[in-house]
């Protein structure tokens, strides 16, 4: 089998495919306006076709993991069927959603039973008014009922994203680790981001996961080995604990060195960065099954232009303006 693998010898096994850029949460660092069309209609966001050439394309290319995104990736309504259709290939391990959770009591088990094998639930707070304020949506009480209907469908393990803001959850460390003392979640920690709309939020309440890590540290928890189609947290675990914390650090010296991800945005364009330009056009080989070849060539080709490392240490988020664009 073919491996994607760039000029840095880096090898990508993981692919993060948004399927949409609606999204009906307006969290304050992503969305706070609530969602505004990027100067295209829900008819240009990829067909089921097109997601089944271009996850079918990855998969020649040693990909073992995908992970549908958005925006909110529940708001398909042929998001079963997408599901059914990325699981068509069988060199693809691992099948994962990244949701807002608001849907998941109702249909959590019709996508366990269309083959996905894997959930990201999006959580910043444990308290219902403060998750209110964060997301716009009083839903938190229904996201709490999704993650224990996931648990329910069968599902071993449910990971839940937590962006990490100062003055907002940094100090709710000890409230997070309760919550995951019995609970088989691996509750990840995100480092707020700088985008392009986001800076002024960026300024206010960001703060380093190295925070959180000390802590850990302290109270015992030990940083697992990392596999190579694991995203890009460090998990630690815990004796005592049923549940793991991750911490997603972007902003910690050598993040890029292990990157092992690519993404492709819900109008079919693939971004070599979460913070990278304007993305490479995959969509005019999706038309037929017989460009497969040629897609997989422009992929692969593409690659070359993959750079070292993100800027965002120097400020420079690229044309990123939110993170619903490309999924995050």
């Amino acid at each position: 089998m073919l491996q994607l693998t760039d000029a840095f010898a880096r090898k990508f096994y993981y692919l993060r495919l948004s399927i949409t850029d609606v999204c009906n949460f307006r969290c304050t660092y992503c969305l706070p306006d609530g969602y505004k069309p990027q100067g295209h209609s829900n008819k240009s966001f990829l067909s089921l076709d097109e997601i089944r050439r271009v996850s079918r394309a990855f998969a020649h290319l040693g990909t073992e993991k995908v992970r549908l995104t958005g925006g909110e990736p529940s708001l398909r309504r042929d998001f079963c069927d997408i599901i059914a259709a990325v699981r068509e290939n069988p060199t693809i391990k691992t099948l994962a959603v990244t949701t807002n959770g608001y849907r998941m009591a109702r249909d959590v088990a019709k996508w366990r039973d269309a083959g996905l094998t894997a959930i990201n639930v999006s959580v910043d707070s444990l308290d219902a008014r403060q998750f209110h304020a964060i997301t716009g949506q009083d839903k938190f009480h229904d996201v709490m009922n999704g993650i224990d209907a996931a648990f329910a469908a069968g599902f071993r393990k449910v990971k839940v994203n937590a962006v990490l803001m100062r003055d907002v959850n940094h100090a709710s460390l000890n409230t997070f680790l309760a919550w995951i003392k019995n609970r088989p979640i691996q509750l990840r920690f995100i480092e707020l981001m700088e985008t392009g709309d986001g800076s002024d939020l960026f300024r206010k309440h960001h703060v380093s996961g190295e925070v959180l890590r000390q802590q850990l540290v302290l109270q015992g928890w030990q940083l697992q080995v990392r596999a190579r189609s694991d995203g890009p947290a460090q998990v630690f675990s815990h004796p005592d604990y049923v549940g793991e914390i991750g911490l997603i650090m972007p902003y910690e010296k050598d993040f890029c060195a292990s990157c092992n991800r690519l993404r492709v945005s819900a109008i079919g364009n693939l971004h070599l960065c979460l913070f990278g330009e304007e993305g490479i056009p995959l969509r005019d080989l999706l038309a037929d099954d017989i460009q497969q070849d040629a897609l997989m060539d422009r992929i692969q080709g593409g690659l070359g232009r993959k750079k070292q490392t993100h800027f965002l240490h120097e400020g420079n988020t690229g044309l990123t303006q939110n993170l619903s664009f490309i999924g995050g």
